[in-house]
Parts: C-alpha cells; sequence; structure tokens
C-alpha cells in the first residue's frame, strides 16, 4: 500500500456509487490529475493490483492526484461487469468528479491490461496529456482503437496473457512505439520498480 494512499471514497456513476482510492502528490497540491483502470476483474483484477498502484506511485510523486476507481461490479462498486463498454462510462464520471474538485488541470488517462482498453477507449472521447497503456489489451475480444502518436505503450517481452506479436501487429500501421521489458511476463513481476522509473522518465513532472 501506498503512504499516500487515503481510504476509499465513493463517486457516482452512471449505474450507481464507484469504489474509487484517491492518491494524492507527496509534494503540495495537485498540478495535474490521473485516472488509472484495473485489470479485467474476471480473472480478479482490482484497483489495488500492483501495476496499478505502481502505476499511481510514480504519477503522484510527478505532482498528479491519481484515481483509482473499482469500476462497475467490482468490489464496492455497483453494476455488473460490461466486457469493456459501460466502464468506459465509469471512468468518464471520476474524470469528470476530479475535475470538480481540482479544476481543469492536466490529465494523464492510464490502464492495465483491461483497463488499457478502457482508458483508450476514453481517450477517443475526451483530451489528455497523455494515455498510458500497460499490458495492453490487444486481442480479438477487444476492439482496441488507434492512439495518439504520443500514448506510452509498455509490454513484457514474455507476456503470457496478451503476446507481444500481437501488441507490435496493433502498434505497426500507426508507427506506434513499444517500450519492451526483456524476460518480463503479464504482470511485471519483480520489475516494478523499473516499471515505476520509466512512467517517471516518459510522463513528465507537471
Amino acid at each position: 500500500m501506498l503512504k499516500q494512499q487515503q481510504d476509499p471514497i465513493l463517486i457516482a456513476g452512471p449505474v450507481g456509487q464507484l469504489e474509487t482510492l484517491v492518491i494524492s502528490p507527496k509534494d503540495g497540491a495537485p498540478r495535474g490529475i490521473a485516472m488509472i483502470a484495473h485489470p479485467n476483474p474476471l480473472q480478479g483484477g482490482t484497483n489495488t493490483n500492483k501495476v496499478v498502484q505502481t502505476t499511481a506511485r510514480a504519477l503522484s510523486q510527478h505532482g498528479y492526484v491519481c484515481y483509482c476507481p473499482n469500476l462497475r461490479g467490482v468490489g464496492n462498486s455497483a453494476g455488473a461487469h460490461d466486457y469493456g463498454h459501460g466502464e468506459v462510462d465509469d471512468a468518464q464520471a471520476v474524470v469528470d468528479y476530479a475535475r470538480t474538485q481540482h479544476g481543469d488541470l492536466p490529465l494523464v488517462l492510464a490502464g492495465f491490461s483491461f483497463g488499457s482498453y478502457v482508458a483508450a477507449q476514453l481517450r477517443q472521447r475526451i483530451d489528455a496529456r497523455h494515455l498510458i497503456m500497460l499490458g495492453a489489451a490487444v486481442s480479438p475480444k477487444y476492439a482496441m482503437p488507434s492512439v495518439p502518436a504520443d500514448t506510452v505503450v509498455i509490454h513484457g517481452e514474455h507476456d503470457e496473457v496478451i503476446s507481444l506479436a500481437q501488441v507490435l501487429d496493433w502498434a505497426r500501421p500507426q508507427s506506434l512505439p513499444v517500450v519492451v521489458f526483456p524476460g518480463v511476463g503479464h504482470f511485471f513481476h519483480g520489475k516494478l520498480v523499473l516499471l515505476q522509473q520509466y512512467v517517471q522518465r516518459l510522463i513528465p513532472a507537471v
């Protein structure tokens, strides 16, 4: 758990309350907002996932207040899993709430695995300074959209859930660079410190 982590708050979503962890910057008032979406709840994904929390740590140290929601049907969030459709509405509700609290600060959208699909879909709707996709859910299950040219994509060489080859096939027509962690699987086991460092290297402080 992060030292900055607060107790969960409840945010009004399209189908009910969304249980959300808010992680504030260590060094004062937020200078940016980040929304970080969790992996597939059908495989146990929640907002306490280590990749989600590592990303939040990296961004909070760069001045972002990080909102990590449990999307519909997860934890104490209302509703039922909607396979990446309604979850985009949930993520937008969290961003909208964050903006009511902090104003129109620079926005980062991020997601791990299933959450990367949610974040990428939301980026089609709203502007953001950065989009971060970790273990991107490029598979026949999800119609992953094209993304902005400055999107940060980080993937493990030996990802056993979404193969690196699938991600490269998706990225290639977009001329989209992919940061590859050699010898690493889907959950970045043993490389979370390195992951934090790379997120901070690729996403400048606000």
